[in-house]
């Protein structure tokens, strides 16, 4: 599988030069858009490692949990645990992924649908960077873990420490927003945009509401899970759009920066005048 997914990448930006046609109102290029999937992927691997290598809780880290320390805003969530509530968000959260399979019923995005497909791998690769490399490095534990009727071990687990942000949330926004946005931008008349746009909220907002219920994160958590997500969506197609090749939006992340020890990570954005 791992040979088979880079080749299955470079088909779908190759088929998007063969296909391209002029009622699609984005442009694509075959390095840069195959160096940002290949330079996202190449961070998402360092973020899974970073989450494999990530502690636990301690004894004593347990003992001093305190719900006070806890900001007002997010405080009535912890101690929250719901199993239904965790299987119930998988629903929605993969459904999402199909979301642009729609774009085959549209003629214009039918006939552009392998670019379609490329910026979509790079809006899930940009938000998966993101994601992982953030979880991997911020320790902040889950609203379960402050549920003593769960075991030392459960609430201790490293996997229980990575609250922040919501990966779930973020990736449902991500292909929601993503969708909009190419809908929107291929028929900008529609009568249904106003209803795309607003299915697009609903969808990764039930998400949150799902991963907040079953404990796995707080509600600021979410929130900016939910505008990671959203952003990315929004943003890869809007910088592949005809007129606006100048801009540029990618991850980026940086160890020991200038020898100071301090590691970032975020989108960087370039702009060629």
């Amino acid at each position: 599988m791992r040979k088979i997914a880079p080749l299955l990448i470079m088909v779908l930006i190759s088929m998007n030069f063969i296909a391209q046609e002029s009622s699609s109102p984005y442009r694509t290029e075959f390095w840069k858009d195959g160096s940002w999937i290949a330079g996202s992927t190449a961070l998402i691997v360092l973020g899974v490692i970073t989450i494999q290598n990530k502690d636990g809780l301690t004894d004593n880290d347990l003992a001093n949990l305190d719900r006070n320390d806890i900001w007002k805003i997010n405080r009535g969530a912890a101690g929250n645990y719901s199993v239904n509530a965790d299987e119930l968000s998988y629903v929605p959260f993969y459904a999402s992924f199909a979301s642009p399979i729609l774009f085959l019923l549209g003629e214009d995005e039918r006939k552009n649908f392998g670019q379609i497909s490329v910026m979509f791998v790079e809006t899930m690769a940009t938000t998966g960077a993101l994601f992982t490399i953030t979880a991997g490095t911020v320790q902040k534990s889950r609203p379960l873990v402050y549920n003593e009727n769960l075991s030392a071990k459960e609430r201790k687990d490293s996997d229980a420490q990575r609250s922040f942000f919501a990966g779930h949330t973020a990736a449902t926004a991500a292909a929601t927003f993503f969708s909009a946005k190419v809908f929107h931008d291929f028929n900008p008349d529609s009568p249904a945009v106003p209803f795309v746009w607003a299915g697009a909220v609903a969808v990764p907002a039930y998400v949150g509401y799902l991963r907040t219920k079953a404990g796995k994160h707080f509600l600021t958590d979410n929130l900016i899970g939910f505008g990671i997500g959203a952003a990315c969506g929004i943003l890869v197609p809007e910088i592949h759009k005809i007129g606006n090749e100048r801009l540029d939006v990618y991850p980026t992340a940086q160890t020991n920066v200038m020898g100071t020890g301090i590691d970032t990570k975020g989108i960087a954005v370039n702009y060629s005048f």
